[in-house]
């Protein structure tokens, strides 16, 4: 961004997310919630990233809620909640 003379724009994750179920050993709740507790806690803390450390990173977990319209398979997966509104796993 330096060589662009983009020093000054924010970093923002726009979406990050984990399924929780789906084809794969990889596609777990236990491992959906890990990735987004830890996801939350790297945003929290402020530490950056190794080329701006100590710079707020504005983040967005991807998505709040399973989407049953979708096609089986990982992208129903990627929610909080499922459709009722129960949670899928405990992220707090």
């Amino acid at each position: 961004m330096e060589k662009v003379h983009g020093h000054n724009v924010t970093v923002v994750v726009s979406e990050s997310g984990w399924t929780s179920a789906g084809s794969g050993e990889f596609n777990t709740p236990e491992l959906a919630g890990t990735y987004n507790r830890k996801f939350i806690e790297h945003i929290s803390s402020r530490v950056g990233t190794p080329k701006r450390p100590g710079q707020y990173i504005a983040g967005y977990i991807f998505a709040m809620f399973n989407e049953n319209q979708k096609p089986e398979g990982e992208e129903q997966n990627f929610g909080l909640f499922y459709p009722n509104m129960e949670p899928v796993y405990p992220v707090f």
